[in-house]
């Protein structure tokens, strides 16, 4: 086993771990503030209320779609079977359409909330949470984009070495 595959058998389960945790933070963050927004009409602008609609459903995909890319990752580690989740090719898709999610939903929220709220400043509800949800879609739009680059790597190795897209992610 070279060091590069230990590296990725370690580092996946974590990669992924912190994406998913990251995803539960946003989720628990959009939920709120969705139910806030859809129970008090009190949203800053229909642009903020929208693109919080937005990263709730981002969370969620990323979320129910993590899960079993980690499971079967860490499954086909451990006992050496192989899964269309643990090739490169899936992971890269995967983490594409994710990583387009991510970028779209960051970005709007940032536009949305003009780079972010001065809350001793700005009087609008919600405002610490507002920026809460800005701040965990960044970090987890940084987890992906890494994810993504290190898939797009073993991918290039994996087409080196014969294996093409259908090729183990290690």
């Amino acid at each position: 086993m070279s060091r590069f595959e230990r590296h990725i058998r370690r580092g996946h389960p974590i990669v992924f771990g912190l994406i998913i945790l990251f995803s539960i933070i946003e989720l628990s963050i959009s939920a709120w503030l969705v139910s806030r927004f859809n129970a008090h009409h009190n949203y800053p602008s229909t642009g903020v209320r929208d693109r919080t609609r937005f990263l709730l459903f981002t969370s969620i995909w990323t979320i129910v779609f993590s899960v079993p890319f980690m499971f079967f990752f860490w499954r086909s580690s451990s006992s050496g079977e192989e899964s269309v989740l643990t090739s490169v090719g899936a992971h890269g898709v995967f983490l594409f359409i994710t990583w387009v999610f991510w970028t779209a939903g960051a970005a709007a929220i940032t536009a949305g909330l003009n780079g972010g709220l001065d809350c001793s400043r700005d009087d609008i509800s919600y405002c610490g949470q507002q920026n809460a949800l800005e701040a965990f879609a960044w970090i987890t739009w940084i987890l992906v984009t890494f994810a993504l680059f290190i898939a797009i790597w073993r991918g290039i190795s994996a087409s080196r070495r014969g294996d093409g897209m259908r090729g183990s992610l290690v």
